[in-house]
């Protein structure tokens, strides 16, 4: 399961089990709640505080759990909606949010990624890609929304449309990541990034952030219906 650890003022949220260096780390109904559970004591905290997301070994996710989908269709619908309401809630998260992709970044986990205010990402190994294109599956508005909030117009057709698989440098240079660093660098460089932040956590961001993306945030918390027949039933 995820877990939390603490680099001072930063708070550091690693997607995979404590145990286990190249897990998968897919978001699944489990997975989805450890989560909400782990922001919510990070929430809780008192004081100045970032937080900052990665994980270890190969992956930093791979996405949503098509295995699970496969097999709880008539659960799909809830489930997304509960992906789509993490999503909302890191988007708009009280304190200042860094994604270090120190691994490949796919699928649900890519716009994961992007709901953070900042995203670093290894230099030299792991793709960050939105493969919809790729397997036949298509967005939900409330996910395409928060891509185009975060991209230029040309870096959001070009993700959403092509599935084109982006290493680091790459990435930065369209502006999908922030930056690109190397891997004995990345959780270090994301830690500093979130600790010249962390006079800036409280409501008063939570608010702005609110109003920033609140077309956004409306569209990730509208009913979900019809992902089973369109995603799962084709695979």
């Amino acid at each position: 399961m995820p877990y939390v650890d603490r680099v001072a003022d930063v708070f550091v949220l690693n997607l995979g089990d404590r145990d286990v260096v190249n897990g998968e780390n897919r978001m699944g109904p489990a997975w989805v709640a450890d989560v909400e559970a782990l922001l919510d004591e990070v929430e809780a905290a008192t004081g100045p505080a970032a937080l900052v997301t990665t994980a270890t070994g190969k992956y930093f996710s791979t996405g949503v759990d098509l295995s699970w989908g496969a097999e709880n269709l008539d659960q799909v619908n809830l489930f997304i909606g509960a992906v789509q309401s993490l999503l909302a809630r890191v988007l708009t998260f009280p304190m200042q949010t860094v994604a270090a992709l120190q691994g490949h970044t796919f699928g649900g986990a890519a716009f994961f990624a992007m709901a953070h205010d900042y995203r670093v990402m290894r230099a030299d190994r792991g793709f960050l890609c939105f493969p919809g294109v790729s397997i036949g599956a298509s967005y939900s508005p409330g996910t395409v929304r928060l891509v185009a909030a975060k991209l230029t117009p040309l870096a959001f057709h070009e993700a959403l449309t092509t599935g084109r698989r982006y290493g680091g440098d790459d990435a930065a240079t369209l502006g999908l990541v922030d930056s690109a660093s190397a891997e004995d660098r990345l959780l270090d460089d994301a830690i500093a990034r979130a600790t010249e932040l962390t006079g800036t956590r409280g409501s008063v961001l939570g608010d702005i952030k609110l109003t920033m993306y609140a077309d956004v945030v409306e569209s990730l918390l509208a009913p979900v219906a019809g992902v089973e027949e369109q995603e799962w039933t084709m695979r």
